[in-house]
């Protein structure tokens, strides 16, 4: 264990990395499902190269560093060398495309980018309204169009170590993108501190040792696969492999064969594990606790009886405010959300409306506040308005609907914010409809959040779109228009034809009528088409 893990001044990742290095040394601590490996030194030495590579490319402390890689060590080696540098890593959906992929970019405006070969064909349409990115590092093969500017990751491997001071816990660590009630997804202010308590909270909550061993399939630039997980077996000094990307057939098999103790899911993964076929082998691994956000009740009864996990634990949290919920070791509560981590967080249900307090067992919004300095985001970047908005009267309004029984477990009711939950992304529905924008013939379109077919798997896509009276528009030209706008995990999965959207006085969509409607006997299923 990192010592003295709960003093907050030691709240660093990259000082963490440095303490494991000095304890543990050569014991193997990241490795890929195919084999390759870090030792805790070898993480710490080779962070130290890439920040004194980046340092010989221009950049410094507090430069903001754009990184757009897929699960892999080159993301551990970019991640963690941007940290030992002091720089804020910019961390990007490697699934953004067009409109999707400029916003962040032109919002956090980065000095470098490091980017995965096979992505640079992203930039081609969106480069000219970018602000200019001074250096473009490339993991994988340079093409010769590379733009200029351009330089070879590996060349790391021959950098000098840096030998600059560690950043501090107030220091700011990363930016990453959210999406809100409205508008384009906002970039929210990360401090060292924030980073760190997504680790600890999962080392504290769910008691990760140094003998755990943690299997990661969710994205590393999100803050679930990156810091709840390979944070937290860093922060315990456990091991962890990763996988590129989630796989519903090789998962079990991946546990089985790295002898994982501890993995997270979400509600869409949990689905598509447990709809594969029943097998004799279910239970012939080490897994001891599996953690799920949300934890589907029908879920966890499948967990604990078919594949043999003794605890299967649910919890609450964002982006901006951490995760101030957790489920209780040895405690089963399908369907619950948890109790506040009440050394770090409070958690109330207060009236959406006047902020005040709720009694126990009322529905309100979730509303949240940090207890310890630094253990929350710094704030929406760029948008003070809509920082001062989200921790109105003292508290961080989530837009999450819930209620909490008299124990003061948590239940999730509903979203309150027009915001689309998709295999564990934030969708903004903003953003979808500006992706139709050019579309030839439109008049009107609305994007809304429809109940998944799948038991737990959140919500689908749809869309209600009005075509101009003069026009004409096919199901076919929506989808092929979505496929080339719009990254995968927002592409709509319904759409229906309207002549005209229900509005309210001052000409809003009212998408709570939409949603209300659903599906229906005229909607089209673009996924069979």
């Amino acid at each position: 264990m990192y010592a003295d893990p709960h003093d907050p001044a030691r709240w660093v990742l990259p000082a963490v990395i440095e303490a494991q290095a000095d304890l543990r040394g050569d014991q193997p601590f990241v490795s890929m499902v195919d084999g390759d490996e870090l030792s805790f030194r070898q993480v710490r030495d080779q962070a130290a190269q890439v920040a004194g590579m980046l340092a010989g490319l221009g950049a410094a402390a507090g430069d903001r560093i754009a990184i757009m890689l897929p699960n892999g060590l080159d993301f551990v080696r970019a991640w963690s060398g941007v940290g030992r540098l002091g720089a804020v890593a910019v961390l990007l959906n490697t699934e953004l495309t067009g409109p999707f992929l400029a916003h962040p970019l032109a919002d956090s405006a980065p000095r470098m980018l490091i980017i995965d070969a096979g992505y640079l064909d992203r930039f081609e349409d969106i480069h000219a309204g970018l602000p200019p990115i001074e250096q473009v590092v490339i993991v994988g093969q340079v093409p010769d169009d590379a733009p200029a500017g351009s330089h070879r990751f590996d060349a790391w491997a021959t950098a000098d170590l840096i030998a600059a001071p560690l950043p501090s816990a107030s220091d700011l660590a990363c930016i990453m993108y959210t999406s809100g009630t409205s508008g384009p997804p906002k970039g929210v202010l990360m401090p060292h501190a924030h980073c760190y308590l997504f680790g600890l909270g999962v080392v504290d909550n769910l008691r990760i040792a140094h003998d755990d061993h943690y299997y990661i399939c969710l994205p590393l630039y999100h803050a679930n696969g990156l810091l709840m997980q390979f944070a937290a077996a860093l922060i315990a000094g456990a091991r962890a492999t990763i996988r590129t990307r989630f796989s519903a057939s090789a998962w079990l098999e991946d546990i089985r064969a790295c002898g994982a103790t501890v993995t997270h899911g979400l509600g869409a993964i949990s689905a598509f594990v447990i709809a594969r076929p029943a097998s004799e082998s279910d239970r012939d691994h080490a897994l001891r606790l599996f953690f799920s956000a949300p934890n589907h009740p029908e879920h966890e009864r499948v967990w604990r009886e078919r594949f043999g996990i003794a605890e299967v634990l649910g919890g609450y949290g964002m982006t901006e405010v951490n995760i101030p919920l957790y489920g209780a070791l040895g405690a089963s509560m399908p369907g619950s959300c948890g109790r506040p981590y009440d050394r770090y967080f409070q958690v109330e249900i207060r009236d959406p409306q006047t902020d005040m307090p709720l009694a126990r067992g009322e529905v309100g919004e979730i509303m949240v506040r940090p207890l310890m300095p630094g253990g929350f985001m710094a704030g929406y970047h760029g948008s003070p308005e809509k920082t001062v908005e989200a921790w109105r009267n003292f508290w961080f309004h989530t837009g999450d609907a819930g209620r909490m029984d008299a124990d003061g477990y948590v239940t999730f009711i509903d979203r309150i914010k027009d915001c689309i939950r998709r295999r564990g992304e934030n969708i903004s529905a903003t953003d979808i409809e500006a992706s139709f924008a050019d579309l030839p013939g439109l008049a009107e379109i609305a994007a809304f959040a429809v109940p998944s077919e799948i038991e737990g798997g959140e919500d689908e896509i749809m869309l209600a779109l009005v075509p101009r009276h003069d026009a004409e528009i096919t199901a076919h030209q929506v989808l092929a228009h979505a496929q080339r706008r719009i990254p995968r995990f927002a592409q709509p999965r319904y759409l229906e034809f309207r002549t005209s959207l229900p509005k309210t006085g001052s000409e809003k969509v009212r998408k709570v009528e939409l949603r209300h409607a659903g599906v229906s006997a005229r909607t089209i299923d673009l996924g069979l088409l």
